[in-house]
């Protein structure tokens, strides 16, 4: 997984509460075996009948934040809504709040799951919807949004954090212990199983 330290980026308003997992990518769109090839399906069934949605907006072409509405990612513990949201080009997701297997499954992807107040999150859409190109940088090192001359700090783990600074998937965390794990295996009786 790629490293997270700080990311600039434009942001689009997705002004919608309790959004799930199916909304955001649904279930049609699971066959693949893959993480990627996910993009066409984002958002699918709101982008094809509202021709309004934020992501059809020319304006918010390669925005890389989604400021969404609380209860984001709620729903079943669907990876590939993460997989979805990397796959057209997010970095972070904003909200005020997040279910709780999607915020997992995107701080083990590298999606950053920024929880803000509302009222915050009302500021931002307010502000990327009156000038798309505002810049708007979440950082890991501070825990802080910063848009339009204002900041927000966020809450994130200590591990959470040392895991998004330097890129450890699940696998990479394991890795970092594959000497020990190998000591242990030397050490076995020669009757019970083995990885060798």
């Amino acid at each position: 997984m790629q490293s997270f330290t700080e990311h600039t980026g434009t942001a689009v308003a997705l002004r919608r509460s309790n959004v799930d997992t199916d909304q955001i990518i649904p279930a049609v769109y699971l066959k693949r075996v893959t993480k990627t090839g996910f993009a066409d399906g984002l958002f699918r069934a709101w982008r094809d009948k509202d021709p309004g949605f934020p992501l059809e907006d020319p304006r918010h072409a390669g925005a890389s934040i989604l400021v969404a509405g609380p209860e984001f990612g709620i729903g079943s513990s669907r990876e590939h809504a993460v997989w979805a949201l990397r796959d057209w080009g997010f970095r972070a997701v904003i909200a005020p709040s997040f279910g709780d297997i999607f915020r997992g499954n995107a701080l083990k992807e590298g999606l950053v799951p920024v929880e803000l107040p509302a009222a915050a999150v009302e500021t931002l859409w307010d502000t990327v919807e009156a000038d798309p190109n505002t810049p708007v940088n979440v950082s890991i090192l501070s825990r802080t949004v910063e848009a339009a001359g204002a900041s927000w700090s966020f809450p994130l783990d200590a591990f959470a954090r040392q895991r998004l600074l330097e890129g450890l998937d699940d696998i990479a965390l394991t890795l970092r212990t594959a000497h020990a794990i190998a000591a242990y295996e030397l050490l076995r009786p020669s009757f019970l199983p083995s990885v060798r």
